[in-house]
């Protein structure tokens, strides 16, 4: 993922962490990123099909800044705090593509709609849909996904993005994922600070693997999916795999909010 295109939310709370050897104990920002606009962290790379639903939200200059998944075939669904500040002038879709510099299709955004109620202090609502300038075309590597309709617990799940593989680091060029698992939202809160725990409600999800995996800058409103079906959009985190669960916003809680905004 892009570090460069990182919304960073800072947060204030009362924790033990390490810098550079020191304790510190009292007032530490803790750093959530909001912003995860462009490898994950210890994924694997993507075949040309084989998540034929990843689109990729790009500016004017062809660069990545967020993930996204196709909807129908005018329509893509990703993360509000990726585009409550962008107008279709200046945003793109890619799609059918791996790679995120080149290939596929690369569509002019007609239109982006945010959640009205996207807040961005307590990270809530955080889903858009973005309109593309064209009909996108299905084939092998282009398909719209399902929005899934039932609120799960814990499940096997995949999520994919270009987003960095490390941090600080770079992000690739090509298409990484990361076979993963949902937790329950109180084993989620238990996973993080009192502080971040209060930001999880009932309309998110969260995912864990282990330290060294995870979701990074540039995975942001990227598809967190299970069963064939899209669950998640990627909202929050913890920069980066450090044995916090990724915080995602649930597409079961929104489903009828993306289905009304994408016709």
């Amino acid at each position: 993922m892009n570090p460069t295109t990182c919304v960073l939310i800072l947060v204030f709370v009362a924790v033990r962490v390490h810098v550079q050897g020191a304790v510190l104990k009292e007032n530490v920002k803790e750093t959530l990123f909001s912003g995860w606009s462009s490898r994950i962290v210890g994924g694997s790379q993507a075949s040309p099909s084989q998540f034929p639903f990843q689109a990729s939200l790009q500016s004017n200059a062809n660069t990545h800044f967020c993930g996204a998944f196709i909807i129908n075939n005018r329509w893509v669904g990703s993360a509000a705090h990726c585009t409550i500040n962008r107008t279709p002038d200046n945003t793109r879709v890619r799609v059918g593509s791996i790679d995120r510099t080149t290939g596929g299709t690369l569509f002019q955004a007609a239109a982006i709609r945010n959640h009205p109620d996207f807040n961005q202090l307590d990270i809530i609502n955080d889903v858009c849909t973005v309109q593309t300038s064209g009909i996108i075309s299905f084939s092998l590597t282009v398909q719209p996904i399902a929005l899934a309709s039932n609120f799960i617990g814990t499940a096997a799940a995949t999520v994919s993005g270009w987003g960095q593989t490390s941090h600080p680091g770079t992000a690739p060029n090509l298409l990484q994922f990361i076979n993963t698992h949902t937790l329950t939202n109180p084993d989620c809160r238990s996973r993080h600070t009192a502080a971040n725990a209060a930001l999880i409600t009932d309309t998110n999800i969260c995912a864990f693997t282990q330290v060294g995996q995870g979701t990074c800058m540039g995975d942001s409103g990227g598809p967190l999916v299970s069963g064939g079906q899209v669950i998640g959009t990627v909202s929050w985190g913890i920069a980066c795999a450090q044995g916090r669960p990724d915080v995602y916003s649930r597409v079961a809680s929104f489903r009828d909010w993306f289905i009304a905004n994408s016709s």
